[in-house]
This record gives C-alpha cells, sequence and structure tokens, in this order.
C-alpha cells in the first residue's frame, strides 16, 4: 500500500519522512504514531519535510506526539511544507531550511454536508483547531497570537529567509532542487515562482542515507530531454515518436483522481438538494460510471513505484477491500 510516511530506525537515532500529502491513501495518522511509539523515547530524530499539508486532525496528532518524544527533533523542510505540515514542523528544536524551500500557514478548514446545527458544530470545531495551531505556532515564534492569527487568515507564504526572521525557522542551509508530485496552486497565495518549479519537472525523489538530501534522480542520458534547437544526428523522426509516446503514456493520476472528485460532488450536491445527503455514499458506491475511475485508480496505485522508500503495512483495511464510500468521505475529509 502506497503511504505518506517513512520512518526508519538509524544507528544515531531515527529519520522521519513526510513526502506527500498526510493521511493520503486512506492512511491515518494511526500507523504513523504507532510506528514513532516504538522508537527508544531518547532516539534522535531528523523529520524531513516536503508535503502539501493535508488532515489537519491527523497532523495535530503528530505534532502532540513529537512535541512529547524526549530526544532532539531536527526538522528538514526539504521543499515545501505547507498549511498542516507547517504546523508539524514546530515540533521541531531546530526547523532547517534550504533558501530556496517555503513554509505556509493559513487557517484549518473543512467540508460538512447536514444540519445547520451540524454546521455550526463543524465551524465550533475549526474555531478550536485554529486557536490550538495558532498557540503552536506563536509558542515557535515568539510572536503574539493576535499576530500569528492574523498571518494564518491571509494564507501566508514565506521563504527560508522570511521565515528565519518570523522565528518560523532556526537556520537556512544550501538551496536545493525542488521537486514534487503535489499541486499547490490551489492554494490562493502560491508564490507563481514555486508553482512553476513544481509543475514543470517532476523528477522523481530519493534520500540519501546522511544528512545531505537529494531531490531529483536525473534521467539516464537516453532520456535526457532534447534541447530547443536541433540536436546533432537527430532526424525528422523524432518528432512522430514523440508523438507516438505521448499517445501511449499511462494514464495520468491526477486528472483520474480530478474526475473522481468532480463526479463525486456531482452525486453529493444532487443528495444535497433531494434532502438526502445520507444517500451519496450509497449512490457513489454503487454508480457503474464509477468503475473505470476506481480500476484506473487502484491499478495505478498498486503499479506505482515508492518514490523514497518500501511501502510500510498499516493497521486496518487495504485500500482495494474498503468500501468506495469510504474512499469519498476520505476524499472530503477536513484539510490543514
Amino acid at each position: 500500500m502506497n503511504t505518506w510516511y517513512t520512518i526508519r530506525a538509524r544507528a544515531s537515532g531515527a529519520e522521519v519522512l513526510i513526502y506527500d500529502e498526510i493521511g493520503a491513501y486512506g492512511v491515518s495518522a494511526k500507523g504513523f504514531l504507532a510506528e514513532l511509539g516504538a522508537l527508544p523515547d531518547d532516539a534522535p530524530i531528523d523529520l524531513r519535510l516536503n508535503s502539501p499539508g493535508g488532515s489537519v486532525f491527523d497532523a495535530v496528532a503528530i505534532y502532540n506526539a513529537l512535541t512529547r518524544h524526549a530526544g532532539t527533533i531536527t526538522v528538514w523542510i526539504d521543499g515545501i511544507a505547507a498549511s498542516a505540515a507547517s504546523y508539524i514542523a514546530m515540533a521541531g528544536d531546530e526547523i532547517v531550511m534550504p533558501e530556496n524551500a517555503f513554509l505556509m500557514i493559513h487557517d484549518p478548514s473543512g467540508l460538512v454536508m447536514g444540519t445547520a446545527a451540524d454546521m455550526r458544530d463543524m465551524a465550533g470545531t475549526l474555531d478550536k483547531i485554529a486557536a490550538s495551531m495558532t498557540r503552536g505556532y506563536a509558542s515557535k515564534s515568539g510572536k503574539p497570537e493576535n499576530e500569528i492569527a492574523a498571518l494564518l487568515a491571509a494564507e501566508t507564504w514565506f521563504d527560508a529567509t522570511e521565515a528565519l526572521e518570523a522565528g518560523l525557522a532556526t537556520r537556512l542551509a544550501e538551496p536545493v532542487r525542488i521537486a514534487a508530485s503535489f499541486d499547490i496552486a490551489r492554494f490562493r497565495n502560491a508564490p507563481p515562482e514555486l508553482v512553476d518549479a513544481v509543475g514543470v519537472n517532476e523528477p522523481e525523489t530519493a534520500i540519501t542515507d546522511d544528512n545531505d538530501i537529494d531531490l531529483t534522480v536525473e534521467p539516464a542520458p537516453s532520456e535526457q530531454p532534447a534541447s530547443s534547437g536541433v540536436p546533432a544526428g537527430s532526424t525528422q523522426s523524432s518528432a512522430a515518436e514523440s508523438c507516438v509516446a505521448a499517445v501511449n503514456a499511462p494514464p495520468d493520476a491526477g486528472a483520474i483522481r480530478a474526475e473522481a472528485i468532480a463526479h463525486a460532488r456531482a452525486v453529493i450536491d444532487l443528495c444535497r438538494l433531494a434532502g438526502q445527503p445520507q444517500m451519496a455514499g450509497r449512490f457513489l458506491e454503487e454508480d457503474a460510471s464509477l468503475d473505470a475511475v476506481r480500476t484506473s485508480l487502484l491499478d495505478l496505485r498498486s503499479e506505482a513505484t515508492p518514490q523514497i522508500s518500501p511501502h510500510h503495512p498499516q493497521p486496518g483495511r487495504s485500500e482495494t477491500t474498503r468500501p468506495w464510500g469510504d474512499v469519498i468521505a476520505r476524499t472530503f475529509r477536513q484539510k490543514g
């Protein structure tokens, strides 16, 4: 099963990597906390982050567990720590950012269907989470809570220098090549240069076994892209070969997921307008028009190779045995 984190023991402590959307693939923080709890209490931890955020509830649980850990925690922001991932970063005794890395904080958000009472309850829950996160950022930065609250409300992006000046980072490091497979353009204030950096080339991610990071795996010489000019020895057939390669390329997982989400939203809206929101899960589970989407998603996940290290087994049911209604419910979980 794919997962969004990796925890591995090392001779000098442990390395924890969060390199995807927190709570993705149906994997909650439960497995993460179980593996973290199995580490020696005084083990130093290198926590590496390159994440757009994710489930704010999972992030709060991870933050609390890390702050309870007795060993020293060094956080390395290996590209982006946005939303819920930036809150987890605040658990570090030291927070190191390469000069071209980014950190983003904003208010938690969520979706709810139901009565006015349900919506008021969700609003109250989000207020409580926002207050907790405000205290966490304020404690790390030394800034007053009202100033942090204003930064959260504005969705504030910090480059490494700005994060250092704001007290949200403690040390700068050498620049790295940023590589990410997630879409940050969905955030309203994402820096254009960062959107361009992660949206053009998305090389595979690799982590070395020492404290240096190699964010990219360069393609073999035969796979190197051609320059804008005509390279020596090339023929006119290269254009045709490129077209054939594009046609035969595997389906894009992001496009499939976007299709599934759009369809799910339409079904949920119809059920809500009909006054039967509780029927949405049943219709989505039985909807034949989603068969191809479900099959493609599962095929892509089963064929995908991990970007960092082998999968971690997780407690609970596997993705392939989980009802489709659960998948949709996770899609619309609260985001940090």
